[in-house]
């Protein structure tokens, strides 16, 4: 059986209505949804989305979604996909504490201005404004500083367009790139030069095995604990020995006749 929809304010695209969310997850009361994927259902009015208060993951990508104003109420949010949009205000996406991942590739915004109000979003560490495998961008993404720029309007970001900014992985991959620019765009053709070895000798070799402080008097320690177990030792084994000649020099208690 067909999901019955309305249309938008507009008249055009499809409404959000508690009967389509109804229908689409099996639940029965909206408060109960907690993952909801609407993708490509020619979306343009999110309706009473809002009512779904617990929604934690939620999928509006391939949709004609302009305005964000019912997300405002999804406290407990974290993963939301807007991809393939028709969006420029992100507003309301600052009341969604929750949120850690955003997915904005293919939308209309121009600006790194319309992303400050995402600056308040302390959990948000991955957005994704471009998406060169769908082909799928933003207009702020033809500014080439733009990703050199989120990171200090959105300091907790670690990820961007799907690219790491931080930790061990973005080194590597930096230093990828810079040494793809090196060997690919010098100024000209350059004298055949010896092969150099890319590391300094030696520079595989484990370095040799040397003990913190704290090792240090973790063995310290533990050799007392065994220099102590070995004196009770032989000290219990001496006690034992007089016990037994103690015993042996008594006699038989079977001999004495009352």
């Amino acid at each position: 059986m067909e999901t019955q929809t309305e249309k938008g304010e507009d008249g055009e695209g499809t409404r959000i209505t508690a009967q389509l969310l109804k229908a689409s997850t099996g639940e029965f009361a909206l408060e109960s949804i907690l993952l909801l994927k609407l993708r490509g259902r020619g979306i343009a009015d999110l309706g009473c989305l809002g009512d779904c208060t617990n929604l934690e993951w939620l999928d509006l990508s391939g949709n004609a979604i302009s305005q964000l104003g019912p997300l405002a109420g999804l406290k407990a949010l974290a993963v939301l996909n807007l991809s393939r949009n028709r969006i420029s205000s992100l507003e309301p996406l600052s009341s969604c504490e929750s949120l850690q991942s955003l997915n904005l590739a293919g939308n209309q915004v121009s600006s790194l201005q319309q992303l400050r109000c995402l600056a308040g979003l302390r959990r948000l560490e991955s957005l994704r404004l471009r998406d060169a495998l769908g082909q799928l961008s933003n207009p702020v993404c033809a500014t080439a500083a733009y990703r050199a720029a989120l990171p200090e309007l959105l300091p907790g970001l670690r990820d961007i367009d799907g690219e790491r900014v931080s930790g061990r992985g973005s080194e590597l991959f930096q230093l990828c790139q810079d040494l793809d620019s090196s060997l690919g765009h010098g100024p000209g053709p350059a004298a055949p030069r010896a092969a150099q070895p890319w590391v300094q000798a030696g520079f595989w070799e484990p370095p040799p095995l040397r003990r913190s402080s704290i090792v240090e008097e973790a063995y310290r320690q533990f050799g007392e604990a065994l220099r102590e177990c070995r004196e009770l030792g032989r000290r219990a084994d001496d006690t034992i020995a007089q016990a037994e000649r103690a015993l042996s020099g008594r006699a038989d208690p079977g001999s004495y006749v009352f």
